[in-house]
């Protein structure tokens, strides 16, 4: 699948994670590698994104300095977030249906 394809939906990945628990950028890159096994979102993908989501108030960010090292940026949804998640879950239905339409007729070819 073309990167920028796949792309579109780092937001959806990032809000789900969020709306069951707040998280660090990295921490967020770990959970993506485990649970998705075919991750091609990047760590660069993913700070845009986070940015970007920032931008938009569907996520609101907070620095933690409580842990010895360096601070960590701290991300969690908002109301906001939580109507974008809504939104993109029925983009990702949508399209999902278009690639079962796709499945199902490639599998009738091969009959």
């Amino acid at each position: 699948m073309p990167r920028n394809t796949y792309f579109r939906h780092t937001p959806a990945f990032i809000l789900l994670f969020l709306a069951q628990k707040s998280a660090y950028g990295a921490l967020l890159f770990k959970r993506l590698d485990k649970e998705m096994p075919f991750n091609l979102i990047d760590t660069p993908a993913l700070y845009r994104a986070l940015n970007d989501l920032e931008k938009e108030g569907a996520v609101e960010a907070y620095w933690d300095t409580s842990e010895p090292g360096p601070a960590k940026k701290w991300y969690k949804i908002t109301k906001k977030g939580i109507e974008k998640l809504y939104e993109l879950k029925q983009d990702i239905e949508r399209r999902k249906r278009d690639l079962d339409f796709f499945l199902e007729a490639y599998e009738e070819l091969q009959n």
